[in-house]
């Protein structure tokens, strides 16, 4: 399976000869790139998010943007006179995306070389290129699914979710009563395959082990009765986050064992990997089976550790940096913010 460090998920542009021909507050006639809206909307359609980085007047270069109809296209943009590179990585914030999976367009050579200096994990491009990049491979999804297709939606509800969140009077699990969150888990279909291969491939903070799947192995998962393969959606009352996390677990004799728990990051402060853990503890308890989980470390997944650890799991076995811990907790809720439909469950 391709590296997930090497596939972008957002693309930032910088405004002066690089968007457009000519330079805003020199009082140019500007013009858009030939082609370049295509490119964007191309991007768009691959599930790739796309951003600005510009040194302009900020309420000068938006107009300009959106009178070029682009507006809709551009989430987080950065505009005024910080470095480049801290304008990209205030973009990775606001987006929660590492900077490895960014790349940048500039025309001019020194900020290019600024970017490069302070972030070697973004992919930086002069501006010229704008069009070749849709031809390589890093800017090429192997599926375009339903949720790659809506992913700026996606990203843009959530956007408006959390300048809510920064504004809420309370604690933070009162500002989640306040959303009116529904988690749905349902076995793996085959029309869910892409999606899956695709969570696999992009999400490795949320990944109890790291490991890929390819679409073969997936589908053979789906029909094997020693697993339970199960796909999870979330939505609220601003939208849908759509199909957000994966847990792959196999019957053993005595334990239901997690091979593979994953969430898109995008729910990382949403307690959704807490929920399907309580909902396993009480599957393996309907079905008469201690509950383990294997647990490979990474770089980047020790937030997984940690809540396998909060939710009352016990390491048993390690082997250097993988473990299997085994559920020691008692019965376990879900919580009182989150409406959950799962089977075996009562309806919410």
């Amino acid at each position: 399976m391709p590296d997930d460090k090497k596939k972008i998920k957002v693309v930032v542009f910088d405004l002066d000869e690089t968007l457009w021909n000519g330079t805003l507050l020199e009082g140019d006639t500007l013009t858009l790139k030939s082609g370049i809206a295509d490119v964007l909307r191309e991007l768009d359609r691959r599930g790739i998010l796309l951003s600005v980085a510009s040194l302009n007047d900020r309420a000068r270069a938006w107009e300009q943007i959106c009178a070029f109809g682009l507006d809709e296209y551009f989430l987080a943009p950065q505009i005024g006179w910080n470095p480049k590179s801290e304008m990209i990585a205030a973009i990775a914030r606001d987006l929660n995306l590492g900077l490895d999976t960014f790349a940048f367009l500039d025309d001019q050579a020194v900020q290019r070389e600024e970017v490069r200096f302070s972030h070697p994990e973004v992919r930086v491009f002069d501006a010229g290129e704008y069009r070749d990049i849709l031809d390589l491979p890093d800017f090429q999804p192997r599926f375009v699914t339903e949720d790659s297709a809506r992913r700026r939606e996606m990203y843009r509800e959530d956007l408006a979710r959390r300048a809510e969140e920064k504004t809420f009077e309370g604690g933070n699990e009162a500002f989640l009563r306040t959303l009116d969150m529904r988690l749905s888990v349902a076995p793996v279909q085959e029309g869910d395959l892409e999606r899956v291969e695709e969570l696999t491939v992009r999400t490795n903070q949320l990944n109890s082990t790291g490991r890929t799947y390819d679409y073969d192995e997936l589908r053979r998962l789906i029909h094997d009765d020693g697993h339970v393969f199960l796909i999870a959606s979330l939505e609220d009352r601003f939208g849908s986050y759509g199909k957000i996390g994966l847990t792959l677990c196999e019957k053993t004799e005595g334990a239901l064992c997690i091979r593979l728990l994953l969430m898109s990051c995008r729910v990382m402060t949403r307690g959704i990997g807490s929920a399907i853990l309580v909902y396993l503890t009480r599957l393996a308890a309907r079905m008469g089976l201690a509950l383990r989980a294997d647990f490979q470390e990474t770089p980047r997944n020790r937030i997984m550790y940690i809540t396998y650890k909060l939710m009352g799991f016990e390491e048993i076995e390690r082997d250097g940096d993988f473990c299997v811990l085994e559920y020691r907790g008692g019965a376990k809720t879900f919580p009182d913010y989150l409406a959950v439909d799962a089977p075996g469950e009562e309806k919410p």
